[in-house]
């Protein structure tokens, strides 16, 4: 009896050993997507030094008329845009809020929010009724942007590009004289890889499953555009950081990009540093056509 007893101890050891060799063992898995995730890239990006804008854009912008259809996100930038111009007494820009760009003559920066947010559908229809009353034969920049909740779970990538796209064309074939310009669609932080194994256990949606769908559509809106259209690539601004490397995590060996902790303040509006650097970017753009 004796005997059984101390061979069972013996076994009892020996599966103690087996299971803290295992849970070493997923220790190791959760460390090595741990690593994946939140990686800064060594790659520049384009906020790799913060420069102000040269006399020579700020003179090519304050005598362009643009139109800019935005909801949440655009608020922060076109705040963003009036934090430039409190701190650079050189940039004068004429911001006006209005659903008419048509009836105002002089250059000037025209937003307005359109659309509702979450239906992706509605911001291409808006954006086109609004250059239909009288800038579209105008002509002019026109530009708008989706925000981060138009991509879900139940969201098609693909059918949302192809609807813009056809959009886009339509508005290029009635208005050859309109500069349109394409914006990346916005991202949001991403949980820990931890955090996304864990809430993916459980079936539920993750940040990092959205910010992967979004990476997807801005891949088919660059890969479209670039070369022969003016793009304001928003996403890569606010996935890299001050220092020119990118916030981003792995999967299925693709780095998807996410928004910089440091421009947020809940994990997808921007912040006075981020929507300061989104703005700086876009102006830069504006100045180039």
């Amino acid at each position: 009896m004796t005997d059984l007893t101390d061979e069972g101890q013996q076994i009892h050891k020996l599966i103690n050993m087996f299971l803290n060799v295992a849970r070493r063992g997923v220790l190791l898995a959760l460390f090595v997507t741990l690593a994946a995730c939140g990686k800064r890239s060594p790659q520049t990006g384009v906020l790799a030094s913060h420069r102000r804008l040269t006399d020579q854009q700020i003179a090519g912008l304050t005598s362009k008329k643009v139109f800019f259809g935005h909801q949440s996100v655009g608020n922060n930038i076109v705040q963003g845009v009036r934090d430039l111009m409190n701190a650079d007494p050189r940039l004068k820009l004429n911001v006006v809020k209005s659903a008419n760009p048509q009836s105002i003559s002089d250059p000037a920066f025209v937003e307005f929010e359109i659309g509702e947010n979450g239906n992706p559908q509605s911001k291409n229809q808006a954006f086109a009724a609004v250059l239909d009353k009288g800038m579209g034969a105008q002509g002019g920049i026109a530009m708008y942007k989706y925000c981060y909740v138009d991509v879900d779970s139940s969201t098609d990538v693909q059918q949302m590009f192809e609807s813009y796209r056809e959009g886009i064309n339509t508005l290029k074939a009635k208005y050859p004289s309109l500069k349109i310009v394409h914006i990346t669609v916005p991202l949001t932080t991403a949980e820990t890889g931890t955090r996304a194994l864990i809430n993916g256990m459980f079936g539920r949606v993750t940040t990092q499953d959205l910010n992967a769908k979004r990476n997807v559509f801005n891949e088919l809106l660059t890969k479209s555009y670039a070369g022969t259209d003016t793009i304001f690539d928003l996403a890569e601004v606010e996935s890299t950081h001050s220092d020119g490397s990118r916030s981003y995590f792995v999967r299925d060996n693709r780095k998807i990009y996410t928004l910089a902790p440091e421009y947020t303040r809940d994990g997808g509006h921007l912040n006075e540093v981020g929507r300061r650097a989104a703005a700086e970017r876009l102006l830069q753009v504006l100045s180039t056509l």
